[in-house]
């Protein structure tokens, strides 16, 4: 068997609350980085496949969502991860491309596990499994209040809110701060970047942590 090609790219994701301005920035960080002559793929959770479009239209859009067990929640999020690995990130990595993704594993570890009180060693071996041992080299974290989460997201209803939108208070604050304990787990992966800020202080606030990683 031939060894794995090497994945000589850079992983970048973004992790936070609904409303915490990741599409945004992901996309100024996309356009400065295609600036400077990078190959930039960007991608989101769930989704970034065919397979994984439709997976995420089960998880968020379905009529039937609300009736979804936790359990199958984190298997069809790790399901549409394990595709999105393997047809979009580790080739893209291989070619040596930025790889930007709007959430990743992260996302199933707060929203599944600590959110939605599942056990913490089944989310984390599912997880393990689904990525193949690809991770980030680095995890930017929009922190922002959770009242703040709450009210950019109303402020947006003129679309109908998802699965995710729908859900209360108490939801959101186990959400910030399950993302807040794993950033002082990994503090050498995951930079906390305060979602409050207008869009140019944060957008260096991030570049700063991209060039690190860079080099």
């Amino acid at each position: 068997m031939p060894p794995p090609t090497p994945l000589i790219g850079k992983f970048i994701t973004f992790e936070g609350s609904e409303g915490s301005g990741k599409s945004t920035q992901i996309a100024r960080l996309a356009s400065y980085l295609q600036g400077l002559g990078r190959e930039v793929v960007t991608t989101r959770e769930p989704g970034g496949t065919e397979i994984g479009e439709q997976i995420r239209n089960i998880i968020v859009h379905n009529a039937k969502g609300d009736e979804m067990c936790s359990e199958t929640e984190l298997l069809l999020f790790t399901a549409a991860r394990a595709q999105l690995v393997r047809e979009v990130i580790s080739p893209a990595l291989a070619r040596g491309a930025v790889v930007l993704s709007d959430r990743f594993l992260d996302s199933s570890t707060v929203y599944q596990g600590l959110a939605r009180n599942l056990a913490a060693d089944p989310v984390r071996a599912i997880n393990q499994f689904a990525i193949g041992g690809v991770m980030p080299q680095l995890t930017i974290l929009i922190d922002i209040p959770t009242e703040v989460s709450l009210g950019r997201v109303r402020a947006r209803a003129s679309n109908l809110p998802d699965r995710m939108e729908r859900e209360g208070p108490v939801f959101y604050e186990k959400i910030r701060e399950g993302y807040l304990q794993l950033a002082r787990a990994y503090p050498e992966r995951i930079v906390v970047a305060d979602g409050t800020l207008p869009l140019a202080p944060l957008e260096l606030i991030i570049r700063t942590a991209v060039q690190r990683v860079l080099g």
